[in-house]
């Protein structure tokens, strides 16, 4: 299957993003910072501390050479700002300041380019004392690494061939409903709304993750129903098929399934056999 790829940082063009990593500080705390600036509507990024590992979400916008990023807490409540003035892409340094909204304290900002990726690229998504790292070969994500928060040291690492879709890459959830938090790597998206994504699951005995070779199209996890529901979308949206798994013992048995075909005459989708939509 094809994937999706994500890059390391954002760059300014006019009506286009672009994307930056960076090294430097906040204050004296050493800090690692992934960009993803647009030249119109809203800007995001995400950044860790050195020593705690911890990927902290970013929000803001680019205007008229001004970069502001807001923290948020698990509520959406703003709670701090990075702020850029002289705000330019192509400088390899660039300075600002971290406030928090609250106290109003202040902090200085400064950060290097960071030249290269091959130690991989942050993502968003972390799972307890766990973060991830994609390698990026061209736009194709090669590798995911996981490592342990503090100390980094290498847990685990997994070969694959996805899109690369730089810090975004990596989402978290409960995919097997066993209540140990799982993840997936975005893979490809195809024509209309279908993607794919790869599905690594936690084994709390051997504390590793494995691939659960989970197989389908813009899959969905339902959490109080226990059910995996798989839609599949063709020819417009004029073919539909929905389907139901239960998992057992690591796997997605199918319980149900639904075809829905478009009928001129009514003007709406109508329910059919299944192999009507094979």
């Amino acid at each position: 299957m094809k994937k999706i790829i994500y890059f390391t940082a954002i760059f300014i063009s006019i009506n286009l993003s672009a994307q930056t990593n960076y090294l430097g500080f906040i204050d004296k705390y050493p800090i690692e910072l992934l960009t993803n600036i647009r030249t119109s509507g809203n800007s995001y990024g995400v950044y860790v501390y050195s020593e705690k590992d911890e990927p902290i979400k970013l929000e803001g916008k680019l205007e008229q050479q001004k970069l502001i990023f807001f923290e948020k807490d698990t509520k959406g409540n703003k709670t701090s700002s990075l702020i850029f003035d002289n705000f330019i892409s192509y400088k390899e340094t660039i300075n600002g300041i971290w406030k928090d909204l609250k106290t109003e304290k202040e902090l200085n900002i400064i950060l290097y380019k960071k030249e290269s990726t091959s130690d991989g690229i942050i993502q968003q998504e972390s799972i307890d004392d766990k973060y991830f790292r994609i390698i990026v070969d061209s736009e194709i994500v090669s590798q995911i690494k996981i490592f342990q928060k503090k100390t980094d040291k290498l847990l685990q690492k997994f070969d694959v061939d996805c899109r690369n879709s730089n810090m975004y890459c990596i989402s978290t959830g409960d995919f097997n409903f066993d209540g140990f938090q799982d993840f997936s790597i975005f893979e490809s998206s195809y024509a209309g709304p279908n993607t794919s994504s790869l599905y690594f699951l936690y084994n709390p005995k051997t504390k590793k993750f494995f691939e659960s070779g989970f197989v389908g199209t813009s899959l969905e996890f339902d959490k109080k129903r226990k059910i995996i529901t798989e839609t599949n979308q063709c020819c417009a949206g004029s073919s539909i098929i929905n389907a139901d798994y239960k998992v057992v013992k690591n796997k997605m048995i199918l319980i149900k399934e639904h075809c829905f075909k478009w009928n001129e005459k009514k003007q709406a989708l109508v329910e059919q056999k299944p192999s009507k939509c094979h």
